[in-house]
């Protein structure tokens, strides 16, 4: 034997019953000739409890067979110092990123040198692997990476529906033939429910995405659809979304203090936490686009338009409501409409379309009355109705995309009125003149009475 055999005396009974018991398992192969492989089947053991079994008797004799026997070592620290620890855990880091091997035979070579004890290959991967993921992720890919992965936003799991939309934008590598029959990629803009996956509302278009383009797709988002496989509605408590100056947009702000919603913005060059919809982008290049005729991913040459973008439009919603909805996403292991739809959920809703029209598609300004009109944008506007408000303040509404007219609202108050949002008290007035009411907060009444639309005079820019 290797080692003296240690003295049975220093076990006790039931170490040496065990002891016993283990060593008539190994006899036949330790005298009769038989395999170890074959004593492993027979007892129906692993192979390598029993080899270790043999090495421990040839070593240490019968005691070395039993468990907790007193180690040759005894008193003498087994515990890695911290420089060990932490040599571990530095190479651990390294990049290019290190095999567990590799950094095995180099600490057990470093640790020899040192004069520390030795560690095994176990310890060695149970320290690499305490070793927190963000930190690894840092390490072996970038910040890029860490913060996608790691973001609060990106981890961050909503609650329930609506609790927070994203936002975003994407070209599309498909051609179509637009309005003149050229070939063009169109441009989507989607918003996504963070917590079922699920596209509440999209638009497709030629143009580049601007606030008018992200405001008309969020009233999509928000009202009832017509379409009765579409369900997925309301207003969101969090609208999360791109950095870019459409998104941050003057227009984007007013719209989020009316409904009202929190707005969150990606930092500029950093796009944290939008890696679900992006997904989404990633779908419907892979399970629909790729399929399509005019598909033309980076690179592609010789693609022919064949198709329009309402041909697109139809086969691209038949796609969303009818495969993506439907399809079991990996993360949530649900069906994003079934998700949405889930524990009875009641979204909060506008309390007209029309309401929801205005607070959308246009923008309110702040202007005094002139005797002239009002100037607005290096233009005059001007109505008969404005002449009883000549000096007053008023606040305009206006579509971006068509100047030649502005909705005019006063602004009235009660003696005690607060500038912020109030409780509109219903009032009958006559059919020219309609109450527009705030946000319902608050006791004294405030609203906007709604003078007129006042018309750009032609051609005639203001001084």
């Amino acid at each position: 034997m290797a080692q003296a055999s240690l003295p049975l005396i220093t076990l006790s009974e039931a170490q040496r019953t065990q002891a016993l018991e283990r060593f008539a398992i190994i006899r036949p192969a330790l005298e009769e000739g038989v395999s170890q492989a074959q004593v492993a089947r027979t007892q129906k053991l692993a192979a390598s409890t029993i080899q270790s079994w043999i090495k421990r008797y040839r070593e240490k004799g019968l005691a070395g067979l039993a468990n907790n026997v007193a180690r040759s070592d005894k008193g003498k620290s087994r515990r890695l110092p911290t420089e060990a620890i932490q040599l571990i855990e530095g190479l651990a880091l390294q990049t290019p990123p290190r095999s567990m091997a590799s950094i095995h035979r180099q600490i057990v070579g470093i640790a020899k040198e040192q004069g520390w004890p030795a560690p095994g290959y176990t310890r060695v991967y149970t320290i690499v692997k305490k070793l927190d993921p963000a930190l690894v992720t840092m390490a072996h890919q970038g910040a890029a990476a860490y913060r996608e992965e790691f973001d609060l936003l990106y981890r961050r799991e909503s609650p329930h529906a609506n609790a927070m939309w994203q936002a975003d934008h994407c070209e599309l590598p498909i051609l179509l033939l637009d309005e003149a029959g050229k070939p063009d990629k169109p441009w989507l803009t989607a918003i996504e429910d963070d917590y079922s996956r699920a596209i509440v509302g999209y638009r497709l278009s030629f143009q580049e995405a601007t606030a008018l383009t992200t405001a008309l797709t969020l009233r999509t988002a928000i009202w009832r659809k017509e379409d009765p496989r579409w369900h997925a509605c309301g207003i969101p408590t969090v609208f999360y979304s791109d950095h870019g100056s459409d998104f941050t947009s003057k227009h984007m702000e007013q719209v989020a203090a009316d409904l009202p919603m929190e707005l969150i913005f990606s930092q500029v060059s950093i796009p944290r936490g939008r890696g679900k919809i992006e997904r989404f982008f990633r779908s419907v290049d892979q399970l629909l686009l790729q399929d399509l005729p005019g598909y033309a991913p980076k690179g592609s040459t010789g693609i022919k338009a064949t198709l329009t973008l309402p041909d697109f439009e139809q086969r691209f919603r038949t796609w969303l409501l009818e495969d993506y909805h439907t399809r079991v996403h990996e993360e949530t292991k649900c069906q994003p409409a079934e998700r949405w739809e889930a524990g009875g959920f009641v979204p909060r809703m506008p309390r007209s379309l029309e309401q929801l029209d205005l607070l959308l598609l246009t923008v309110a300004k702040t202007r005094r009355v002139q005797q002239d009109g009002i100037r607005f944008q290096g233009y005059r506007y001007m109505d008969p109705t404005l002449a009883g408000y000549v000096k007053e303040e008023v606040v305009i509404r206006y579509d971006p995309a068509d100047l030649a007219v502005i909705r005019v609202f006063h602004q009235l108050c009660g003696q005690h009125c607060l500038h912020s949002s109030t409780q509109v008290h219903s009032i009958h007035l006559p059919l020219d003149r309609q109450w527009a009411p705030l946000s319902p907060k608050g006791d004294a009444p405030d609203a906007e009475w709604y003078i007129g639309d006042a018309r750009l005079l032609a051609a005639t820019p203001a001084d």
